[in-house]
Parts: C-alpha cells; structure tokens; sequence
C-alpha cells in the first residue's frame, strides 16, 4: 500500500550522489529492517550497533529530512536497515512524522524495531499499541533498561510480552546488551497478533463499516486505516478516495456522523482510550520506588533548568566549550600549527614550485598557487583555517548532544525565546547554526508554525556566525577580552532586536513549547567521535568544492577585473566602517562563504587596531548569507522572502558596523 506518493527527485546527480543513489539501489533489494520511535530514545545508537559500516545518510526526496540506511548481516543474512525520523505516532504532525510513516508504507519493512526509553514506558507504550493495531511486524525495545533499574523502577518484559503479544526486548543499546537477544528473536517468524483497543461504541461501530469497503491490500491493517479516516488525516483520505472511488462518499457519510454525534473529537478519544489502555496493561507489569530517587544527575538536571543556576553553567559551558576549546584551542593552536607551521613554511612553497616547473602560463599558474589559487588559498582555507574549527565545535556538539544538555538548554531559554517570536524548540536549530548555518536552516522545519520559521531563518542568516565563522573571530579577538564582550554583546543585542522587531510585525500568536527531557548522562566516547566524524565527514565534503569554486571564480573574477570592480564598489562601504580598503576583500569572500570570510579576516588580523578588528568582526557576522545558505533560504522559505531577507540584511550590516564604530569613537574606546 502506498498512502503517499514519493515525489520524484528533483536534483542533478552529481559524483557523490551517484554513489549514494548506487549503495541506495543495492540496499534496496534486501529484506528490510525499520527502526521507529520518538527523539533521544537511543534509535541511532541501536542503528550503528547492528549497522556498522556501509552507511548512507541522505535526504528523503523532496523534504530536507535526513534517512540513515545501512546492511547488517543476522544470521548469515544480510538485510537493510532503516533508521528513521523521531515519531511520537503513525497520525503525523511534523514533517519528520509524516516522512517515517511514508517510509513504512513504501519500504514495507518485515521487521519493526520500535525502540522506547524503558524509564518512561508510558509515555511510549501508546505508540507501541498503534503500531500493533496497525498489524506491522513489531518487536519492542527497552532501551536504556540500566537507567531505569537505577531509578528503581522495575520492568517485567515477559509479562509485558504477553500482554501485547510480540517480543519484548530489554537492552542497553550503548553498551549492546541485549544485541545477541534481539537478532535471535529477529530471525524467528514473527507474525503480531492485533492488540485492539476498545474505542466505543460509536467509533468501533464506524471504524467498522469503514473497512468494510477499504481495499484488502498494503502493509496497514483496515482498522487502523479506518481510524485514521476518521481522525481525518488529509493524506489516508486522499489515498482512499483514489482507492474506492464512489463508495469514498459513504466513507465521509460516517465521518460526518460520528463528528456529529460525539462529544470530543475522536482524535481526543483515540489518544485518551490509548493512554488508559497503556495504564491497564502496566498494571503488575511495572513497579516503582515506593520513594522517588533523587541522585546527582537528578540534582544537576534541576540546577541546569533553573533561571540562576541554569545560566550560570550556560555561561560555563559556552566559555570553556566555545570560547576555550573552539575559540582558544581549534582556531588558536590547531589553526596556528596548520596554518603558519604546515602550509606556510612546506606545503605552499613547495607545491609552488613544482607548479611554476610544470606551468609555463603566468595565468594557469595564479589560478593553482598564486594569491588566490585553488591549492594555495582555496585548499590552506579548508583545511588549514576551517577543518580544525569545526571539528573541534563538531565535538563539542557531540559531547552537550549525548549528555542531554541541549533539551535543558531549550526549557531554560524558552522564556526568553517567546519574546522574540520562537520557543525553546528553536535552540536546536540556532545552536546547530554556530555548526553550519545551511544545515541549520534545514532544521527549522522542527518549528511548528511558518511564522516561527521566517524569523529563526532571519535570525540564522543575520546574527548567527557558523563554526569556522565563530571560530575565526574568537581566535584573532581572544587575546583582545574587552574586544570579545563588546562584540558579544553587539551581537547579541542585534539577535534580540530583531528578533522583537520581526516578532511584533508578523502576525501570528504566542508560541507553544513541549519537550521530552531525557537524563543526563556521561557521553560515550565512541559514540561522541562517530557522530563528529560523520559531521566532519559531511562538513569537509561539502566545503573543499566550494572552495575550489569559490576560488575559480576570484582567480576569473581577478583575471577579467570584476574582482577589483567588486572590491571598489565595497571599499566606500568598508571605509565608512572606519576599517581600511583592504577589508573589502574579507567582505567579497563572505559573500562565497560566511567562512571564508572570516579566514580572509584572519589574513587581515595584523593590519587592523582592536577596534577595527571588533567593526569588521560584526559587520561579517552580520553581512550577507553565503550562496549555499542563500539556496537553502530559497528553498525552505521561497525566492520572494529569502531576496526580501537578503536587501535587508546588506546594508544593515554595514549600517550597524558604521553604529558600532561611531560608538567606540564617541565614548573614547580603545580595544
């Protein structure tokens, strides 16, 4: 059954894609294994435990939504392994949702692995009761099952077991206990037997004569197909009315009456019914501490949240794990030895001579190892300036990711969010966006409203600086203290600002915050330097070609003299700030890459006084979006509010970096 057409890929297919899309076709004719279940559940950790290698991250056509797939051989068979999009149910409401139920439909999957956090079994046991309705193939997981015996809450899995007839598997996914049980049980026929729940009399009734003309085909039973009919769901609706044609208007007959006839609405009573049917089988099935156990990490979750104590390890954090660590050690010592000791005294010397041997050609030789070569600017930018900057905030991220920070984080500035427009939710995207800005953008489809969307895509693109961005700043500016403060500060003051502003003139009202808040938890080293080589990995991909291009077009834009007409249309602007002619070229290259930049800022960091150097370090952070940020602005938020955004965002950039000046200048300070 396929509810939801899969829309055609609409992108060319580049070398990379080639190979993703041939690993894609050659997983596809396996058998395939599913893994479900809500966010910070542990399905990626379960994911690389059976996977291992051969995996292919890429994004569901037509959505920006990543899906992990990978092989995993059981029992000397191999299969595909689907890790997909956090879900809380198969009635989607986020993009995410409605991609995983999509992937079910399509992939038809003989085995789904439904993992849920064994500590909050209730929360995650109604998802579990619809996937058995749904009369998929289901094992559950409880994962993290060590957290919870230390919580003392006790978990009878075979009791469990047979209350919803399917295998119930306890595990630990980070360590891999409980891995050898669940492929055991994974190669045995499975066959779910449907677990129903009674709905009442007037649904059950309805849901009744609704499957009574659905079609007898695809992976979703007719009971679950009915209730999502009459829960409405637009893309079920449209699916059975291309299905059964006329009988599709007996099928809204019964929508309309049960609507009429019933007092809640029946999504209401659907979750409600769920919920008391989770109480009713945990019933023997769990036992809790007669007195709740409160340990360190609960301590430390309570003070992460708290308004004082809460910002105070914000601060903590973002100044050893920032300021310290990508600041100090990624963009100062790493970069320094890259940069200084290995490009600049052996690489860039020697591949120019070997290049000046084997060109004759002045210009082919300029456009390989001259001032703006591709190996001798392009290639020391990418690796030498860029590479050690954001592998140092990828592990960074990695390690506040798996320690269960960042959801703290959210509810701590949730309040102060809600003044500008967004809630808690958007701290995800805006601290992603200190990793890439592009990716970040992507993310804010987690938002819930277009409102929420437009304004943390205005708020990325103006005030939040990129990794290598960041990394740059805080490096040339780290020996410079008050010279920092008053750029964070300037920055910060901009971000709420607009933020405020943009908030009180788009309509729309106050918006909503919910969270799961997982435990706190020291992060598995494996797992942290996975996840900051895949990042890495992705990262250094996609940045060297554009480099590359980005040189190409300054070495042609320098040869055909459009750089140098760039340049004098920029300096006016750049000397209004008060910085001297040579920082147009730091502007011109921020407008290929926010990055790059920054590390033609970093070439500049000896000509410029302090507060120069803190003028040019905000008017970049805040200049234009980078081309690649530019696309992904257009085609999450549209052509007309990505260039609406874009007109805005140059001058203002230069108006707030001449404000700046004009403010140093005014109160006599000298960075």
């Amino acid at each position: 059954m396929q509810p939801v057409k899969k829309p055609k890929e609409n992108l060319p297919l580049t070398s990379q894609n080639k190979g993703e899309e041939a690993k894609k076709n050659e997983l596809a004719k396996l058998r395939t294994i599913a893994i479900v279940g809500s966010p910070n559940v542990g399905k990626s950790v379960l994911f690389n435990a059976l996977t291992a290698t051969y995996v292919t991250v890429s994004n569901y056509p037509g959505t920006t939504v990543e899906v992990s797939r990978g092989k995993s051989q059981i029992n000397g068979d191999v299969y595909q392994v689907i890790d997909t999009p956090g879900m809380y149910s198969l009635l989607p409401i986020t993009e995410e949702e409605r991609v995983a139920r999509t992937l079910l439909f399509e992939e038809k999957p003989e085995i789904i692995l439904h993992v849920a956090d064994a500590k909050n079994i209730d929360r995650m046991l109604p998802f579990t009761i619809q996937l058995i309705e749904a009369g998929l193939p289901v094992i559950l997981i409880l994962n993290m099952i060590d957290e919870s015996d230390a919580l003392g809450i006790k978990i009878d899995a075979r009791k469990l077991a047979k209350h919803l007839n399917i295998p119930v598997i306890p595990m630990v996914a980070t360590s891999k206990l409980g891995l050898d049980v669940l492929k055991r049980r994974m190669v045995e026929h499975l066959q779910t037997k449907i677990h129903t729940v009674d709905y009442g009399e007037a649904i059950e009734r309805a849901a009744e004569k609704i499957s009574s003309v659905l079609p007898d085909e695809g992976i979703l039973s007719k009971r679950i197909l009915s209730l999502f009919l009459l829960q409405e769901d637009n893309e079920i609706m449209e699916w059975t009315r291309k299905k059964i044609g006329e009988d599709f208007f007996k099928v809204k007959k019964i929508i309309t009456s049960v609507k009429a006839h019933s007092r809640d609405s029946v999504n209401y009573t659907v979750t409600l019914k769920r919920q008391e049917e989770t109480r009713e089988i945990l019933k023997g099935v769990v036992s809790y501490p007669t007195v709740e156990r409160r340990g360190f990490s609960e301590a430390l979750s309570r003070i992460t949240m708290s308004p004082w104590t809460g910002t105070i390890i914000l601060f903590l954090v973002l100044y050893y794990g920032l300021y310290k660590f990508v600041g100090g050690f990624g963009a100062g010592t790493v970069v320094d030895f890259l940069e200084a000791t290995i490009f600049e005294e052996h690489i860039n010397p020697w591949i120019t001579s070997v290049f000046i041997s084997i060109l004759p050609w002045k210009v082919l030789q300029d456009l390989f190892v001259g001032e703006y070569g591709i190996l001798t600017l392009g290639l020391r930018y990418a690796v030498a300036i860029i590479l050690p900057i954001v592998g140092t905030f990828f592990l960074a991220f990695s390690i506040m990711e798996d320690s269960g920070y960042f959801p703290r984080m959210a509810m701590l500035i949730d309040r102060l969010f809600k003044k500008i427009g967004l809630n808690g939710r958007a701290v995800i995207p805006m601290v992603l966006g200190f990793g890439c800005d592009t990716m970040a953008t992507m993310v804010t489809r987690i938002l819930e409203t277009k409102r929420e969307r437009v304004i943390a895509t205005l708020l990325l693109a103006l005030a939040i600086p990129c990794s290598a961005q960041l990394g740059v700043i805080l490096g040339i500016l780290a020996g410079k203290p008050y010279a920092l403060l008053t750029w964070s500060i300037f920055i910060l003051a901009i971000f709420l600002l607009i933020g405020y502003l943009t908030a009180k003139l788009l309509p729309g009202g106050e918006p909503s915050f919910y969270m799961e808040i997982p435990p706190l938890r020291l992060p598995k080293l494996s797992n942290v330097l996975v996840k900051t080589y895949t990042r890495m990995q992705w990262y250094f991909l996609e940045i060297v070609p554009l480099f590359i291009i980005a040189s190409v077009l300054i070495w042609f834009g320098n040869l055909t003299g459009l750089f140098q007409i760039a340049i004098k249309g920029l300096e006016p602007l750049v000397e209004w700030m008060g910085l001297p002619p040579e920082a147009a070229v730091a502007f011109l290259f921020g407008f290929f890459r926010r990055d790059y930049g920054a590390a033609g800022l970093y070439d500049l960091s000896d000509q410029l006084t302090g507060n120069q150097m803190v003028v040019a370090a905000a008017a970049l952070t805040l200049f234009l979006p980078c081309i690649a940020q530019f696309l992904v602005m257009k085609k999450e938020r549209g052509l007309g509010t990505t260039l609406a955004m874009s007109l805005f965002i140059f001058p203002f950039a230069f108006v707030m970096g001449f404000v700046l000046n004009q403010i140093l200048n005014i109160l006599g300070v000298t960075l």
